[in-house]
């Protein structure tokens, strides 16, 4: 079933100015978890709160076509599957079991889609084979894609480099590079701000 409807322009507002966290440009998964923000002053901001908006949001990221016209419905799964994702980054993390109703939700998105070369044909081509991708899958293709790369980042080579935003009250996901736990400027600046305050007054900073 085709899961998509017009986006207004209305939908289409620009994402917080905020770079990406380092290795969400490696993986879309930790891009897909850092998609929901908590920024100072209590603000917070969804890149995926409208279908319009979703919609940018896997265009941006090669995840689905320019004309794809996504449906509340599919906003909804994706943001589900963020959902179910952040935990498992965090108790990766924090080396705690992972919640069965995350791996649950991964391992379905999955296996939304062949991952065999299936059998096909055509008038132009006659019997040949090649993964299927029908125009009326697209959100599943996005989602299975999203699925693997969790599986990847959680259990390759970066796994040991996942670490959460050191920056109160910032709750992004990054890829560690030596010792920095920022996942940008602005975030190390508050938290250097921060400890210098402590230093000052002998209190934490309220956020």
């Amino acid at each position: 079933m085709r899961t998509m409807s017009r986006v207004t322009p209305v939908e289409q507002s620009a994402e917080p100015a905020l770079p990406p966290a380092p290795g969400a440009a490696q993986h879309p998964a930790l891009d897909l978890a850092n998609s929901a923000l908590v920024l100072p002053g209590g603000q917070r901001a969804d890149l995926l709160d409208t279908p319009g908006a979703a919609q940018r949001w896997l265009v941006d990221r090669g995840l689905a076509p320019a004309d794809a016209e996504l449906r509340d419905t599919c906003a909804s799964r994706l943001r589900s599957l963020r959902e179910r994702i952040r935990p498992l980054l965090a108790s990766r993390i924090e080396g705690r079991p992972a919640p069965a109703d995350a791996l649950a939700a991964v391992n379905e998105a999955l296996t939304l889609v062949p991952a065999a070369l299936l059998l096909q044909w055509s008038p132009e081509h006659g019997l040949y084979r090649s993964t299927a991708h029908p125009t009326t899958q697209i959100v599943e293709h996005a989602l299975a894609t999203l699925a693997a790369d969790a599986a990847e980042l959680l259990t390759g080579p970066d796994a040991d480099r996942l670490t959460a935003c050191g920056s109160a009250p910032c709750n992004r996901y990054l890829l560690r590079h030596g010792r920095r736990h920022w996942c940008s400027t602005r975030c190390g600046d508050r938290a250097r701000a921060a400890r210098a305050y402590a230093r000052r007054t002998g209190r934490t900073e309220e956020d």
